[in-house]
């Protein structure tokens, strides 16, 4: 019977999960070609050309006028019904999580976190580049137009570029950068953009968007997509620090180490008119941070009284060594903070004649 036959499918999930991060030979990191570099130039040039074309109020401003004014969504509204669920795939909230289910599958597959690493990073560099924009400029929609043949910008509005434009291409244009032949890249690469131009056309034919938005929205998720390779050593480091943060936890879980409990104790000590006292410490005795061993195998020292040292002393023998004084970080207690100590055994004094066994106490003739 072979292994993974006896093995449960949660202890094959665990083994694939614990083995050591892998990367397989034919998933290549794209890199920053010329090519890339002049398609990145191209783009950041068309960019800028509609900001400025909308800003002067130009030719593309009227055109997005006569766009609206024509009203897709009367001239055709059979389409109306398919293209409001067309027009979900350039949402962020949905596409977002459909394209991390498969990104996550690929990462637990290949055990590699780089897939779902770009994908945050592309959704970061999206959000705030569009979001920028959009709040800058403070255009409104066809919807909301005030003054016919006017750009509507900087009136509180948050629609240029468009986002769901941007969005479709950035989302969907991420499964091809990630692809892991030539051939699947470029073919993903063709769906991704036939679905951002579907899902553009559909703003305009909804009359959320003006043809600007949409243009502007394509340039702006195109820039990110070719920008990719210069963060690619941004997301190998956060790879590796993710890796090396679950090693080090995967050690610690392994080696169970358990702090040495602090208990307060009451610790003997000679005070200098040559009295034993008591005194309350919360520093755990070097027999207990090792482990209590020591204290197992040794037994306690017994306090040698003073009457002791002075007979040892005139006997010729020289005096035992006083124990060294306690040292703590806490200032002494006085008698009314102290905790109450009770002596062990009776503190009655000693009979000095018992009486012998069996026979009873003389007493005292009665008057």
């Amino acid at each position: 019977m072979r292994t993974d036959q006896i093995l449960t499918r949660p202890e094959r999930v665990f083994a694939r999960l614990d083995r050591e991060p892998e990367r397989p030979a034919h998933l290549q990191t794209p890199q920053m070609s010329r090519h890339r570099v002049v398609l990145l130039g191209s783009t950041l040039a068309f960019y800028l050309a509609i900001v400025v074309a909308v800003l002067t109020t130009s030719w593309l401003v009227r055109l997005d006028w006569q766009v609206m004014f024509f009203r897709p969504y009367e001239q055709w509204p059979q389409l109306h019904a398919f293209l409001d669920y067309l027009v979900v795939l350039g949402q962020r909230g949905p596409t977002a999580v459909m394209v991390a289910a498969w990104l996550g599958w690929r990462s637990w597959r290949q055990h590699t976190l780089r897939p779902l690493i770009t994908l945050g990073v592309a959704l970061l560099l999206l959000n705030i580049t569009v979001g920028a924009v959009k709040l800058g400029l403070g255009r409104l929609g066809p919807h909301y137009a005030t003054q016919i043949g006017s750009a509507e910008l900087f009136a509180g509005g948050d629609i240029f570029p468009s986002g769901h434009t941007a969005n479709a291409v950035v989302t969907w244009g991420i499964l091809a950068y990630l692809a892991s032949t030539t051939v699947t890249r470029r073919v993903l690469s063709v769906v991704s953009a036939v679905v951002s131009l579907s899902v553009g056309a559909t703003t305009v034919y909804l009359g959320t968007h003006w043809v600007s938005d949409v243009l502007l929205g394509w340039s702006a998720g195109l820039l990110i997509m070719l920008a990719l390779p210069w963060f690619e050593p941004l997301i190998a480091a956060v790879e590796a620090r993710v890796f090396a943060f679950r090693e080090r936890l995967r050690r610690r879980l392994e080696t169970g180490t358990v702090p040495v409990p602090v208990a307060t104790a009451l610790i003997p000590l000679l005070s200098a008119g040559g009295k034993w006292q008591l005194r309350l410490t919360d520093e755990p005795s070097p027999a207990a941070a090792a482990g209590g061993s020591a204290a197992s195998q040794e037994p306690a020292a017994t306090p040698v009284p003073v009457s002791a040292q002075a007979a040892a002393a005139g006997a010729g023998h020289a005096p035992a060594p006083r124990p060294p004084a306690h040292v703590s970080g806490r200032p002494h207690l006085i008698r009314s903070e102290r905790t109450p100590v009770t002596p062990v055994g009776s503190r009655r004094p000693a009979h000095t004649e018992r009486p012998p066994a069996g026979r009873a106490a003389a007493r005292p003739a009665g008057g």
